[in-house]
């Protein structure tokens, strides 16, 4: 959604150094045939997939990402006139019975639905407890971060189309839904999304408790939250699949997302089982 992108980086940047300013945003097509906006220039590294810049940064890198979404869930939503952004209330029960409903549009085997359905339910069944919504960037990963190259400290974060208020352990757990393991599934390092399976990267437990030492947040709910965002990357992955089916995706790579999809809602079914996972 570009028009709430805007809302955001026209607001955030206020508050965030790594935030560009959202400078105009034109929803009239018949300048150049669809609407567009024009975001402040930031340079920097771009880290894609699994490929590491140097063998001992993983540390650095590490550090970075926890401390930047820190820094985004501290901000106060009204000091930067987005304390309206998104309908927080409501926001796990609306998330997961919104993606089940994806999940089902998009699958068909009865193999792979009973599988949604028995992760909707273990989700449905969970209460966590009443935090403070805080903004959320939704999609936040190692390559949606421009770096500075010798500091490794973001000169920008990207991406902000998804951006909503809600539960901090959302962000938390998707990011690290991306956040490979050396011992992980197969369909865990298919995602080539992030080198976290390199060495000297903390595992995903250590991270999240590495965030609770920042924040000062109870992060005891975060299993729920890991089991939503593995079961909205398999959903995802299924979408993708259907796109190709349907002859709306070209890219090749879109043919094997099905099987790609399956295995990780089996997989958000296994941490659903057991959630040391």
């Amino acid at each position: 959604d570009m028009a709430r992108e805007f809302r955001i980086l026209s607001r955030l940047w206020r508050a965030l150094t790594y935030v560009p300013r959202g400078i105009h945003y034109c929803e009239n097509t018949e300048v150049l045939g669809v609407s567009f906006q024009l975001i402040e220039y930031r340079e920097g590294l771009i880290i894609r997939g699994t490929d590491l810049p140097s063998p001992d940064c993983a540390p650095e890198l590490s550090e970075m990402l926890v401390s930047t979404l820190a820094r985004l869930h501290a901000v106060d939503p009204a000091s930067v006139g987005l304390d309206t952004l998104g309908r927080p209330d409501g926001f796990l029960e609306r998330t997961v019975s919104g993606w089940s409903a994806r999940a089902l549009e998009a699958i068909g085997a009865d193999e792979d639905r009973r599988v949604v359905e028995s992760v909707t339910d273990w989700l449905s069944s969970q209460r966590v407890k009443d935090q403070a919504p805080c903004l959320l960037h939704c999609d936040f990963k190692l390559d949606n971060c421009i770096l500075d190259p010798q500091t490794l400290q973001p000169n920008a974060v990207i991406d902000w189309d998804m951006g909503t208020r809600g539960p901090a352990l959302f962000d938390l757990a998707t990011m690290l839904s991306y956040w490979v393991e050396p011992n992980d599934p197969p369909c865990m390092h298919k995602l080539g999304q992030m080198p976290t399976a390199h060495p000297g990267f903390p595992s995903r437990n250590e991270m999240v408790q590495r965030y609770a030492q920042i924040t000062g947040q109870d992060v005891s709910d975060y299993p729920v939250f890991r089991v939503l965002a593995v079961f909205k990357l398999g959903v995802v992955f299924f979408q993708l699949h259907q796109r190709w089916l349907a002859g709306s995706a070209g890219d090749a790579r879109y043919s094997e997302f099905g099987h790609l999809g399956r295995a990780l809602l089996q997989y958000a079914h296994s941490v659903a089982v057991d959630t040391r996972l």
